[in-house]
């Protein structure tokens, strides 16, 4: 959600010299007491809003590629000549200016008026379940996309779709209100023509073409979308259903959990992955005394690499979190935790941070193909005619490589749940977006792009301890993955690179230790 931003840079209304904007270069400046961005690229010169609509990123910050800036924060990107949100987690549309250029000068003038998209019936009916990242950011694409069929989004958390990753952020240390956090607001559902209901699932059909909803009603589709995520692993140990006991994954779920930090004094995160981590340093932000209990030895280990993984740890230490690795915990009390060498935590709050499993057992009743996730062809698409799958359940074919991955990142749901509108509608573009996720810790967010479940060797420039770096993870003489602490230009480059297979660049950031 972006906020209102100061105004810099020269009056473009007034004019500026036109051999000041080079090829491939943007300028900030205003016009008409908005901040607008001004870029050249090719013959043109173009003029959108200045910040990111998501969380209002300074967009001359970001990278420019060809007709479409990317935002330096979390990868947005954005038309210049329309300014519409190409790609998320931005969803909403920048203003859009006319720039006329006269006797050697740039003028940006008034906004410039975008011709709604063609009016599409075809399918007449598209039911979407689940109402998370891919579900929601489905909905609204198709309505962007001017499809004008019936549309049903069923959603189970008892709450509008949310922005899930700030739940283990901002929201839960206190610092992001409480207006922030739907995606939505009803209104828009109303406006948009999403008919937005509250239900659990219990069956779907593909041979009907119908989805069955606890009570007893039904829906028919012409064609449908499973975008059910995931469900937050639960501990199934002796006080593990304790009321001071919680997960993390649902808006529900952040509220108990920052009610009951109001009167506790000791938490104990179950859990070194990111939610966990993202908990514990929410918590601090409380005031509360927080331990880490996990089986690793190092913290994110198998995903960023013991160097990394320790430096994250250092981070929270700094910050006053303890750390009990290599263990487990082997019982909950009403007052502590009691690990598996007889150790007792003490703990008024416990969170369990020990992953998710994808719910997939509405697609396996329906006999769609699984294989630790719902397989999916590279257009989404399931075994089923006319069903596709989105977010957390997806098992899909990585562009790079081929190979089957499944991935649990807000912002690759979301822009699956794009794709899937697309092709919902039968325009079967592929899903080839280089996965993408951030995690912030503090006053520290990594950055982490592509899939690497292993690697042959880790590459580091930068001085890490100065939370100023890139991590490159390769294996076979290709970098598979790439995780950045403050270096958001370097991100954005190796998301492009990554992209056009251009491994050159990819090692000009990150070069090969010697």
């Amino acid at each position: 959600m972006a906020s209102n931003q100061e105004l810099t840079g020269p009056n473009l209304g007034e004019g500026i010299d036109a051999k000041i904007l080079a090829e491939g270069q943007m300028l900030v400046g205003h016009a008409n007491g908005e901040a607008v961005l001004l870029a050249r690229s090719g013959a043109k010169v173009f003029a959108i809003g200045a910040h990111c609509s998501h969380y209002g990123a300074p967009l001359a910050d970001g990278l420019l590629v060809g007709d479409s800036v990317r935002c330096p924060y979390h990868h947005a990107c954005f038309s210049l000549a329309t300014g519409e949100a190409l790609r998320a987690p931005a969803r909403d549309k920048l203003a859009c200016y006319r720039v006329e250029q006269r006797e050697g000068k740039l003028y940006v003038l008034g906004k410039q008026a975008t011709s709604p998209a063609p009016a599409l019936n075809e399918p007449n009916a598209i039911v979407i379940v689940g109402a998370g990242a891919a579900g929601n950011s489905a909905a609204e694409k198709l309505r962007r996309e001017g499809y004008t069929g019936k549309l049903t989004l069923v959603g189970v958390e008892g709450s509008l779709p949310v922005d899930r990753p700030n739940l283990s952020k901002d929201y839960l240390a206190g610092t992001a209100p409480e207006e922030w956090i739907p995606l939505r607001s009803e209104e828009f559902y109303r406006d948009q023509q999403i008919e937005f209901v509250q239900a659990r699932v219990s069956s779907i059909d593909p041979g009907s073409k119908s989805v069955a909803l606890e009570g007893g009603s039904r829906l028919g589709y012409d064609a449908l979308l499973l975008a059910t995520g995931a469900a937050a692993i639960r501990l199934n140990i002796p006080g593990g259903g304790l009321p001071h006991v919680h997960t993390l994954r649902t808006l529900a779920d952040s509220r108990a959990i920052i009610a009951r930090s109001a009167s506790a004094k000791r938490a104990v995160l179950i859990g070194a992955g990111f939610i966990g981590l993202e908990a514990a340093a929410a918590l601090r932000a409380r005031g509360v005394d927080v331990t880490v209990v996990a089986p690793d030895t190092v913290p994110l280990a198998r995903v960023l690499g013991e160097t990394l993984g320790r430096a994250v740890q250092r981070l929270h230490e700094a910050h006053g979190v303890q750390f009990q690795l290599g263990t487990r915990p082997k019982a909950i009390t009403e007052h502590s935790v009691v690990l598996e060498d007889g150790k007792e935590l003490a703990a008024d709050l416990v969170v369990f941070g020990v992953g998710v499993r994808p719910a997939t057992e509405l697609a396996e009743a329906a006999g769609l193909s699984l294989d630790r996730g719902v397989l999916v062809d590279q257009y989404l698409r399931t075994s089923a005619p006319n069903v596709f799958a989105a977010g957390d359940i997806a098992r899909f074919p990585e562009a790079r490589t081929g190979k089957l991955i499944r991935v649990e990142h807000w912002v690759v749901a979301t822009r699956q749940g794009e794709v899937a509108a697309l092709n919902l509608l039968g325009k079967n573009v592929v899903f080839d977006a280089v996965p993408f996720f951030w995690s912030a810790h503090y006053d520290c967010t990594i950055s982490y792009l592509g899939h690497a479940e292993n690697w042959e060797r880790i590459d580091l420039s930068g001085d890490l301890r100065a939370l100023d770096c890139a991590v490159a993870f390769r294996s076979g003489g290709r970098t598979l993955a790439l995780a950045t602490i403050g270096r958001d230009r370097a991100s954005l480059e190796a998301e492009l690179a990554m992209e056009r297979g251009d491994e050159a660049t990819l090692q000009r950031l990150v070069p090969l230790a010697t």
